[in-house]
């Protein structure tokens, strides 16, 4: 196995090269910016995602919505709590032992109220970035998520 010589690896050097660093500043960032946007009608950006993933993939189980979002189950689940509580979302019985969610008729509402809070700040980003920026940046994340990281 080779070891890095920890003494050759200057703080400097981490905190100006890190990915982990820079991609987790930059997703607080840019999430901060939905989440105020969503705001008014009680979701945050994390939420969004997760009613859009539910939408475009119909009844959809937990485990593969986690898979498709690149989330852990159980936090999943845990974000899923507030919004099957305040019949969002509806988790039903599946094939076999699987449940599936589904939107409801008032998630599905909310989910289009959402739509053009969400894409005030995706314009903004957009028109800031270019579109060149923004499709490779999209390109990159894509790139990124589709990585086999091993420890």
């Amino acid at each position: 196995m080779n070891r890095v010589n920890n003494t050759t690896i200057t703080d400097t050097a981490i905190a100006t090269s890190c990915l982990c660093t820079k991609l987790r500043a930059t997703s607080r960032k840019v999430s901060r910016a939905y989440d105020n946007a969503l705001r008014p009608i009680g979701l945050n950006a994390n939420q969004f995602s997760i009613l859009v993933a539910i939408s475009l993939l119909g009844p959809v189980s937990i485990t593969d919505l986690s898979e498709k979002l690149a989330m852990e189950r159980t936090t999943l689940t845990r974000n899923l709590r507030p919004l099957e509580k305040e019949g969002i979302v509806h988790l039903q019985d599946g094939y076999g032992r699987t449940r599936e969610l589904t939107l409801t008729v008032k998630g599905k509402k909310l989910l289009n109220d959402a739509r053009p809070l969400w894409n005030s700040v995706q314009s903004k980003l957009v028109e800031q970035l270019g579109n060149t920026d923004t499709e490779m940046i999209s390109q990159l994340l894509k790139q990124i998520l589709n990585l086999e990281i091993s420890t």
